[in-house]
């Protein structure tokens, strides 16, 4: 896949808040009359487009009768030997960041605290984040690395 698309309300916060989940900036551009970017990071690309006059996004997560893309997922496996010990660090982050760049930051709302969930053989550890406009993101580590 070249990269997952996103749609934002603003796009200088969207950058921040990406930019703390360890995405990084590549390119800048624009798209039509809007602003947009690619941006690099866990291992993907995605780009993020401002939408001049956003209506609020639909609540994918809580709504279990939405039909569409759900969410993007991230794979933690090599990057992290916990994923709560990753979210509690994650937390932290967005709570300083929300105290120096009030404007910029909010704290990190959280979707569903890490559980864990078998799916086939693999037992993942899996936890839910919403970005700054409410979008869910899934961050996953594989448990059994032996198969």
């Amino acid at each position: 896949m070249h990269h997952a698309s996103i749609r934002t309300a603003n796009i200088h916060r969207a950058i921040a808040f990406y930019e703390l989940l360890g995405f990084t900036v590549s390119d800048r551009f624009t798209t039509g009359y809007t602003l947009a970017c690619w941006m690099e990071g866990l291992n993907g690309r995605i780009e993020l487009i401002q939408i001049p006059e956003p209506k609020p996004a639909p609540d994918t997560f809580d709504d279990e009768h939405y039909v569409g893309y759900y969410h993007l997922s991230f794979d933690l496996t090599e990057t992290t030997t916990a994923l709560p010990d990753w979210l509690e660090s994650l937390k932290k982050q967005f709570e300083s960041a929300a105290k120096e760049e009030p404007n910029q930051f909010k704290p990190l709302k959280v979707l569903l605290e890490p559980t864990q969930q078998q799916i086939g053989p693999n037992v993942y550890e899996v936890t839910f984040i919403a970005d700054t406009d409410g979008l869910p993101l899934e961050f996953i580590r594989r448990l059994n690395t032996d198969n």
